[in-house]
């Protein structure tokens, strides 16, 4: 094995380790931190379906995680989130808020037009072989304005200046993937291309998320925030 290859491998099994390690000893003290008393969710599909229904509760209005000083002391011996939301910045969109989850139950990543990039990619991989999470959720929104800068860039043959480029690039590949279809929203189109896309991301990034996702361990999903409504469509 060339030394490259045996660095690599003893760092894959020092993060696995040490994140095994970590996991449980933050899972020994069995902290519930939503305000039900529930345990966390133990299957991919127990993740998702505990933000399906507190999003329900968020829409009608009848949220329970509302009181976030009650758990503060139990989330100061460590942190327990069951799943991972890839949120954009847009100041609209609050994950704990929208899936009606207590401080401590949800790893978000933050970034405008909600792409990943080696950063984001990062971050999952700590919540995933670290924290021990069991879904990550991409979550696009209406009206996104990175996604909307992204179109005007490419109808203007133009970049925006500064740093924004970045994020316009990102974007792009979503766009130019459903401008072939002449959408009749091409930002809508464009937002849940985006999402989806990402999702995809998340799942085939090697080597530790697509290990994860291969052996049923953990899930990605695209979903769209309505804004006006608090309603998310899982795509």
């Amino acid at each position: 094995m060339c030394e490259i290859c045996a660095k690599t491998t003893i760092s894959r099994r020092g993060l696995f380790a040490g994140g095994l390690a970590t996991l449980a000893a933050v899972s020994s003290g069995s902290v519930a931190f939503a305000q039900s008393g529930e345990a966390a969710p133990a299957t991919p599909d127990a993740a998702l379906q505990r933000l399906i229904d507190g999003n329900a509760r968020y829409v009608a209005n009848e949220a329970i995680n509302t009181d976030h000083s009650v758990t503060r002391a139990a989330r100061s011996l460590g942190q327990q989130p069951f799943a991972a939301v890839v949120a954009c910045a847009d100041s609209r969109v609050v994950p704990e808020l929208i899936f009606d989850q207590g401080p401590g139950e949800l790893f978000v990543v933050r970034v405008a037009g909600n792409f990943l990039n080696d950063d984001g990619l990062a971050s999952l991989e700590y919540a995933v072989a670290v924290l021990g999470i069991k879904a990550i959720v991409i979550l696009g929104h209406t009206g996104c304005g990175a996604v909307g800068a992204t179109i005007s860039s490419i109808a203007d043959n133009a970049l925006p200046a500064g740093h924004l480029p970045s994020l316009v690039n990102a974007i792009r590949p979503a766009v130019y993937d459903v401008m072939k279809d002449n959408p009749d929203d091409l930002l809508a189109a464009a937002t849940a291309r985006n999402a989806r896309l990402n999702a995809e991301k998340a799942a085939a990034s090697e080597p530790i998320l697509s290990e994860f996702h291969g052996a049923g361990k953990i899930s990605s999903t695209a979903g769209i925030y309505d804004i006006a409504t608090g309603k998310v469509e899982f795509l």
